[in-house]
């Protein structure tokens, strides 16, 4: 193998080859990236079982190509030698004794090879009807759910969010059981059977990474065990959690006693501001109340002080409430909506608490309360 790239073309699908490089891993070959060079160009190539991800350079896009071949390498090294090298173009060259060669015009490393036959065989093949989501769509869904996702490895099917899938419907949900998340969105085009899977939250986040924030569609392929991503030239494929997903619907009300709409930025802003005087020892407590057109938000520590913020709000109706919370979850539920106002939904003082759009419920946040008396 032997061909010429420019280092920054290399870098950039470097950084998407390392994230299917994890640290922990002790097997030696998982912690290689494989190269393959062909008439069509050059494929990247890392797994750690539990995630896998082919970069693709199109040969029009390479410097020069003299030799075709595979070699697999040392990830970690690779990426590190790469990332400090000038912005220049670099050769690679697989040299006798299993090295790999890497030169520019100041700098020659010599990396040593490992058996190319050693590394995994990764199926990537696509399905015949691929699921297609919009970039912006999909990257918007997981970030507005997958915070609450658990980091407990004592139930594993909440460390993933659920994807459920019925005609034209896209249903991603997370939970940690202490709060829940929720978010609905139309596609383009029925998909002709119901899928219901739970993709591991560490995946999304790395595939997430990977979308460009642009208008194009990526393409969801998706298996008994496992489902694969379409993102332009990089394949990524992700190992599905077994088990079933808990019946969420069952923990969302569907009637309330009282409804609150409060503009966004005011009720972040208290409850930020509140949060300054709690203890994440004690979850991070403060209270909400409600008077009239009023509420207010309080919260103390005994041995340093209390804080009480106000904020305009309009109800339903004349019924007020009193309720606690924890200001680290309810802050990282707001950050979701991009509305002016928000409603919060509340059946007393120990029943969940609902966030959604004031109009749409294609977003939910679910928050339980904190008893304190």
């Amino acid at each position: 193998m032997k061909f010429k790239i420019k280092q920054q073309l290399m870098l950039e699908h470097l950084n998407h080859a390392i994230k299917g490089i994890s640290n922990k891993n002790l097997i030696p070959i998982l912690n290689c990236f494989k190269f393959e060079l062909t008439e069509e160009g050059l494929y990247i190539i890392s797994t750690d079982n539990e995630i896998a991800i082919k970069s693709f350079i199109p040969s029009n896009e390479l410097t020069s190509v003299d030799e075709l071949g595979e070699i697999v390498v040392a990830g970690r090294f690779l990426f590190e030698i790469v990332k400090k090298l000038d912005n220049s173009v670099i050769n690679f060259e697989e040299i006798i004794d299993n090295q790999l060669m890497i030169t520019t015009s100041n700098s020659s490393f010599k990396l040593n090879c490992n058996n190319v036959m050693e590394f995994p065989n990764i199926d990537l093949e696509f399905t015949d009807d691929p699921i297609v989501i919009d970039n912006r769509v999909f990257k918007n869904a997981i970030s507005q759910t997958i915070f609450a996702t658990s980091t407990q490895e004592s139930r594993p099917i909440l460390t993933g969010v659920n994807f459920k899938i019925k005609g034209t419907n896209f249903e991603c949900t997370s939970t940690d059981s202490y709060r829940l998340s929720r978010k609905k969105f139309e596609l383009s085009k029925k998909v002709d059977k119901n899928l219901d899977m739970v993709i591991p939250s560490k995946n999304l986040i790395e595939i997430v990474k990977m979308i460009k924030d642009n208008n194009e569609s990526l393409e969801l392929h998706v298996f008994p065990n496992k489902v694969i991503f379409k993102l332009d030239n990089i394949i990524v494929m992700s190992r599905l959690i077994n088990g079933n997903y808990p019946d969420t619907d069952k923990l969302i009300p569907k009637t309330f006693e009282m409804k609150v709409k409060v503009n966004l930025n005011h009720l972040y802003s208290a409850i930020d501001r509140a949060s300054l005087l709690t203890n994440e020892d004690e979850k991070n407590i403060i209270n909400f109340e409600t008077k009239d057109d009023m509420a207010i938000i309080t919260s103390n520590i005994p041995e340093i002080g209390n804080v009480e913020e106000k904020i305009n709000i309009e109800k339903n109706n004349d019924i007020d409430i009193k309720i606690s919370f924890s200001s680290k979850f309810m802050l990282e539920a707001i950050k979701t909506f991009n509305s002016e106002d928000v409603e919060m939904c509340f059946n007393g003082e120990i029943k969940p608490i609902i966030l959604t759009n004031v109009d749409n419920d294609n977003l939910l946040q679910l928050i339980l309360p904190i008893r304190t008396f």
